[in-house]
């Protein structure tokens, strides 16, 4: 197939590097992201341009865990530097991993990670109202013991449990955009923005400095998406397409929809603000700036969506 012109940016969930039933060790975590970088290949082998994000909620979690049992011992290692340390490793293991793909097809693409930091304004409301789920689930019981133990605050998932929440501000600004830019334009694959970026705002100096939070990875890749001009929005996630009703006994699956009907649908408290919120409002605000696509779908239905066979996908409308 001749090389395709379009630029897409894909999102993936950091749940969709992880299996369930399997303990989250880093060996497991290669493997499920092994096979979750196939479809991508796909995407590549066929003269796509890619740019690549990804979550963290899980991981950073688990390494946010780690510092503060180790507490004793070191001292406490704060989320942006956590956020840093994620998309290092985390990059890391899908630049490997799909490296490791494209090699066995015989495909020579380059792929490079790039840490990367995303400007937020330190007056954000949302550091006095923390929403953004990180780490495992846990039962109630468990999430009530530590919220007393740790002080953290907690969001109920109906389906799933109870996940601790941080601050999420809101993204204004990609540093290292015209980098990634740069790369893209040179064919080569990025993989990027991991877990929505190190959170960075400037001091009194206009030197960045480091804040306590986590940003969504869905809004940082919209803002990217639209930074790059890309033509197209796919966010991976846990379910096959987007749904009303989700959690009543008759949950309506859409193919397509509108941005008008997203829009609607979202004013009416369809999607949780955990989950299914932010990949809604970030293809609302692709669509508004781009006449593009925005697609929501699961991981392995990545090159079906992108054939309009699998996923929900919205347009302007």
């Amino acid at each position: 197939m001749a090389e395709s012109t379009q630029l897409t940016v894909v999102a993936i969930g950091g749940h969709s590097l992880l299996d369930p039933d399997l303990p989250p060790t880093v060996a497991n975590q290669f493997e499920i992201t092994k096979a979750a970088m196939s479809p991508l290949a796909d995407l590549l082998d066929r003269g796509e341009r890619v740019v690549l994000t990804h979550g963290n909620g899980p991981q950073v979690g688990f390494m946010q865990l780690r510092s503060e049992l180790a507490s004793a011992e070191l001292p406490e290692v704060p989320l942006d530097s956590l956020v840093a340390d994620s998309q290092g490793a985390m990059g890391y293991m899908i630049e490997r991993s799909l490296r490791g793909v494209l090699r066995r097809r015989a495909n020579h693409g380059r792929v490079v990670t790039i840490v990367t930091e995303v400007e937020v304004d330190p007056k954000d409301p949302a550091f006095e109202n923390p929403n953004k789920p990180i780490g495992r689930f846990y039962t109630p019981e468990e999430a009530e013991a530590l919220a007393a133990e740790r002080g953290w605050r907690t969001m109920a998932d109906p389906k799933r449990g109870v996940r601790r929440v941080v601050p999420s501000p809101q993204p204004q600004r990609i540093v290292q955009l015209e980098t990634i830019r740069q790369l893209n334009d040179l064919g080569i694959t990025v993989i990027c923005c991991g877990g929505g970026g190190i959170p960075v705002s400037h001091d009194a100096d206009e030197n960045i400095v480091g804040l306590e939070a986590v940003i969504d990875k869905d809004r940082v890749s919209m803002l990217l998406a639209v930074g790059l001009e890309a033509k197209c929005l796919v966010i991976t996630t846990s379910v096959d397409r987007v749904y009303t009703g989700f959690y009543s006994e008759d949950p309506v699956a859409h193919d397509e929809m509108t941005v008008s009907q997203a829009r609607s649908f979202a004013e009416a408290g369809e999607f949780a603000a955990g989950s299914m919120g932010p990949k809604i409002e970030a293809a609302i605000d692709f669509l508004e700036a781009i006449d593009g696509e925005a697609i929501i779908c699961l991981p392995e239905d990545l090159v079906a969506a992108m054939n309009g066979d699998a996923g929900t996908h919205i347009r302007r409308g």
